[in-house]
């Protein structure tokens, strides 16, 4: 997805299939992560903002997925927004990041999470970078695994 307007579409519509699935029972799922990582991507929470030393870094790689290690998003789509949280301008493939709609505590708003095992993300929002397509996806830092290049 690179426009809001297509993100929007396939939160409603429905998302395209995954290049594979990771499924785990809670038990599971908790034995293998951080009480913070299960928090945020098991139960759809949210860490605090500027809580992760991920918001300043900007080094190459590739961040992946903390629970199924699927590659989300390259470094050279993030930037700093200024929220509190990783962000970035695109997903490395339409198939690996998921849209829901999400109108939970009043507002209306896109929820991204991992195709491959469902992991809850972040949200995604049309207020990114122009040139980027205009997406920025704010995830939390607790979902993520980064993964050097090079």
């Amino acid at each position: 997805m690179s426009h809001w307007n297509e993100v929007l579409r396939v939160a409603r519509t429905g998302n395209p299939a995954p290049p594979r699935r990771v499924e785990k029972s809670s038990e599971e799922w908790r034995a293998l992560l951080s009480p913070e990582s299960f928090r945020v991507t098991r139960t759809q929470g949210t860490e605090r903002p500027f809580s992760s030393a991920m918001c300043e870094l900007f080094e190459p790689g590739i961040y992946l997925c903390v629970c199924c290690e699927t590659p989300l998003f390259d470094s050279q789509s993030k930037f700093d927004s200024g929220t509190g949280w990783p962000s970035f301008s695109a997903a490395m493939a339409a198939n690996v990041v998921s849209y829901h709609e999400d109108t939970s505590h009043g507002m209306s708003r896109v929820e991204t999470t991992c195709s491959v095992c469902d992991a809850h993300l972040g949200h995604v929002f049309p207020d990114g970078p122009r040139g980027a397509g205009g997406l920025r996806f704010c995830i939390n830092a607790a979902a993520l695994k980064k993964q050097s290049t090079g």
